[in-house]
């Protein structure tokens, strides 16, 4: 097998974040539950963009999240996800490359606008997030190279993608490119509301061994064994794929490997500022530490420092400097 050309490829929903404080009454005012994340259409974006006080605009989405911060690990990394030809899409793609990024998919003009998620932060650091996905749906199985997916160590997958019937199936193909070419698949579940409405797909790539490495939080876990008890829900899920590893907030992590586990405690942090982009983050030390041939311990140590220094300022994007975090790791 010839060596990787890069360290992990993402795909996901190509999404310009717009990071802005609010308090409980702009939420109460406006419908909006607090801490959940609601998908909306165009007339709706603009509406609560007018509404919302001056923010931060910055490429996001799940799985360019984690691209960013595999970047910043000194990982290389690439990223497959739809924008627009309009503003907001140079934006997206004049941020995500100056982090070092390969974004392979060109912008198209006829996939509507580009997506967009709306999040509002309030004092106590909770992230209440109102998504508009526009052209990232339109993410078609031409876009995906297969030499591309080849190239990679690692191909990484946002559960939020797998809703779109044209993005499932360029996921799907890419699923196959990478198995072809003896490379690891790794799939985050996104929220509970992806496993909620995908549960019995979700089943299947792992009972068809289509997933190397499942990522997902408590709750996300508890959903998909349909088990309230987490020991119990965690052995389920783990028994059907190779690698599983579970975020468990303040309580640290988890990772399963057949008979092997490791669990790391959350990293000490000054402030919780804004959950924005924990998991994405954690999610890139993780991979960071796999691309780079490290223990499961150590990566889940590198998952945590890196989530741990995200969710202290706003945005999902690292301040510090990872690789000084993580001096001793990489």
């Amino acid at each position: 097998m010839t060596a990787p050309r890069l360290d992990v490829l993402c795909i996901g929903n190509a999404i310009v974040d717009v990071i802005a404080d609010a308090d409980d009454r702009f939420l109460e005012e406006h419908g909006l539950a607090k801490g959940t994340m609601r998908l909306i259409d165009e007339r709706e974006a603009d509406r609560l963009y007018a509404a919302m006080g001056p923010g931060r605009e910055l490429s996001g989405g799940s799985a360019g999240n984690t691209a960013a911060g595999l970047a910043a690990l000194g990982c290389k990394a690439g990223f497959i996800g739809q924008v627009a030809d309009d503003q907001l899409g140079a934006i997206y793609q004049h941020d995500i490359e100056s982090l070092g990024v390969d974004f392979i998919v060109p912008a198209r003009a006829d996939v509507g606008a580009t997506a967009r998620s709306l999040i509002l932060v309030t004092p106590d650091a909770q992230r209440t997030m109102n998504t508009f996905l526009g052209a990232a749906q339109m993410l078609d199985k031409s876009d995906v190279d297969a030499d591309e997916v080849a190239a990679a160590g690692i191909l990484y997958l946002e559960g939020y993608l797998w809703d779109p019937p044209a993005p499932r199936a360029a996921m799907e193909k890419a699923i196959a490119a990478a198995h072809a070419a003896g490379r690891k698949v790794a799939f985050t579940l996104s929220d509970p509301f992806c496993v909620d409405r995908h549960r019995d797909g979700f089943w299947r790539l792992l009972n068809d061994g289509k997933v190397d490495i499942l990522f997902g939080n408590e709750a996300e876990i508890a959903s998909m064994a349909e088990d309230s008890d987490l020991d119990s829900a965690i052995a389920k899920v783990a028994a059907a794929v190779p690698l599983l590893v579970v975020t468990r907030s303040e309580a640290g992590a988890t990772a399963i490997c057949g008979d092997e586990r490791a669990d790391v405690p959350a990293e000490p942090i000054e402030r919780l500022v804004d959950t924005t982009g924990a998991g994405d983050l954690f999610a890139a030390g993780f991979l960071a530490g796999q691309a780079k041939g490290k223990t499961l311990k150590d990566s889940l140590r590198l998952g945590a420092i890196a989530a741990a220094e995200v969710i202290q300022h706003y945005g999902p994007r690292p301040e510090k400097d990872l690789k000084a975090l993580a001096a001793g790791l990489l």
